[in-house]
């Protein structure tokens, strides 16, 4: 057991000093905003990116695809080293990455060290199912339904948060200092880690699948650059069809070997328990749900007003905009936890899948004034709040607590999945629908709207599989626990 580590007792998690939980909430959920504006903090970049890396446009999208591939990998992988190693031991190796990576985009000046500094910050993308898990381990069960709601959700947040903050520097600074004030935050962040937040004695042990985890990375790595690399090299391309015929084909072998294996990174026997199975699956589609805002809303707020239905604003209007969405995210993270104590997870989740539905609904015919897509924003960000609240206690309330880390960290890589090819079917249905703009070429008002309408969809679909959920005295739930365990998710399932 590593030093500062406090043993569980039999009957569930550590008595909690109502200071100390404080403070491991604060501390982890700005860990989970300062992963999520990374992700944010080239946005505003993009469109000069090929003058600032002295590169093609073709070549520095590999400026975010990297980041996207490197956290597809880096998730389960780190969730199942926090079960074996210590949670918070490999919370701070995330963050370390994040703050390694920033520092070297921030002495960036070429597309190279670009990419690899990048790739380092994609590789922190664990810190938020670890820190989920951290919460399960440390707090009371009281006060474990809105913690991991706000941690869940602190993706969103910072997306949010971040997009007008560093369009507001990108317009007034030299683009490095992003960079510089990602790589202070992560160490800031690193440091609160060190001194507030405990390690965890509850260890699952064993050796980490090393044939697994290359296994299933190689596949990620296939399917995600098929799906973000389709739109330009052609989707029928032979490319594309190669990655995602050679990602089929390992996930294949990846599974046969993780059912064989005594000690697999993923345990597909309890990832198949219809709870799990189904909150993974409604993640993915939710995922994809989500992500329609993000893509639609900037464009329709930059393109120019001679389109007809362009509102020919900047960027930090966008971020403007759209910060709403964080701050109603962050705000919904107790209403999702009462309904998850009250009512049930599942409930939580039905009733987040319905206010998305509804805010794309909106969207499609108010989006001819700022005020109109703030108001979209923040409804379909109270929709995701609500949801993403409940997933984790959907998830913790079917694993033994030995296997929280890999299956919130699995869950996690659910909805990038789900966010990444919800990106490749917008860009697919806004370069088909498009009008001529003089010279150029713009995606029609049609398209947005279109877009729109797959996101309620995808709403509805994450709806109709919540549908299939169990309910909050679910047997899977019980049966997970180790003897002697009380359930540290009673935000989900109340003690009787």
């Amino acid at each position: 057991m590593l030093s500062g580590a406090s043993p569980q007792p039999a009957g569930g998690p550590p008595a909690e000093r109502p200071a100390r939980g404080n403070a491991v909430v604060a501390v982890l959920a700005l860990a989970g905003i300062v992963v999520s504006l990374m992700q944010t903090v080239v946005i505003p970049l993009v469109p000069e990116l090929p003058r600032l890396l002295h590169a093609g446009p073709a070549d520095t999208t590999w400026a975010i695809t990297a980041t996207l591939l490197a956290g597809a990998v880096a998730t389960p992988v780190m969730g199942r080293l926090g079960d074996m190693y210590g949670k918070r031991r490999m919370l701070l190796l995330s963050l370390a990455m994040l703050t390694a990576g920033s520092v070297i985009g921030a002495l960036s000046d070429t597309l190279a060290p670009m990419i690899a500094g990048r790739t380092l910050q994609g590789l922190a993308a664990g810190v938020i199912p670890l820190g989920i898990s951290i919460m399960r381990d440390e707090l009371a069960p009281a006060r474990m339904g809105a913690a991991t709601a706000l941690m869940s959700a602190s993706l969103g947040i910072g997306g949010a948060l971040g997009l007008p903050l560093a369009a507001f520097l990108a317009e007034r600074v030299d683009w490095h200092v992003l960079f510089w004030g990602s790589g202070a935050l992560g160490a800031l962040a690193a440091l609160l880690v060190v001194s507030l937040v405990p390690e965890s004695g509850l260890r699952g042990g064993g050796r980490f699948d090393v044939p697994g985890a290359l296994g299933l990375s190689a596949a990620l790595l296939c399917l995600l650059l098929g799906i973000s690399k389709g739109a330009d090299w052609g989707w029928g391309g032979t490319a594309t069809l190669g990655l995602f015929a050679g990602g089929a084909v390992l996930l294949a072998v990846w599974g046969w070997w993780e059912l064989r294996t005594p000690e697999p990174l993923v345990d597909l026997r309890t990832t198949a328990r219809r709870q799990v199975l189904l909150t993974n699956l409604a993640s993915a589609v939710f995922g994809f749900a989500m992500f329609a805002m993000s893509l639609v809303l900037p464009q329709i707020i930059q393109l120019p007003e001679a389109t007809g239905y362009g509102l020919g604003a900047s960027m930090l209007t966008v971020g403007l905009v759209m910060a709403p969405s964080g701050l109603v995210m962050m705000a919904v993270a107790p209403l999702s936890a009462r309904i998850s104590r009250t009512r049930g997870p599942k409930v939580t989740l039905m009733t987040g899948a319905v206010v998305v539905a509804a805010g794309y609904g909106l969207g499609i015919v108010l989006m001819s004034a700022l005020w109109q897509l703030v108001l979209v924003s923040a409804i379909v960000g109270a929709g995701i709040g609500l949801a993403y609240g409940s997933m984790p206690a959907l998830i913790m309330a079917a694993v033994p607590p030995s296997e929280t880390a890999a299956a919130n960290s699995f869950n996690t890589l659910m909805r990038s999945i789900g966010t990444s090819v919800s990106s490749a079917v917008a860009g697919v249905v806004l370069a088909q629908l498009t009008m001529r703009l003089g010279p150029v070429t713009v995606p029609a008002q049609s398209g947005f709207r279109l877009v729109m309408a797959i996101g309620a969809g995808a709403a509805l679909a994450a709806l109709a599989v919540a549908c299939f959920l169990p309910g909050r005295r679910a047997p899977a739930a019980s049966a997970a626990q180790p003897a002697g365990r009380v359930p540290a998710t009673t935000a989900a399932e109340p003690r009787g």
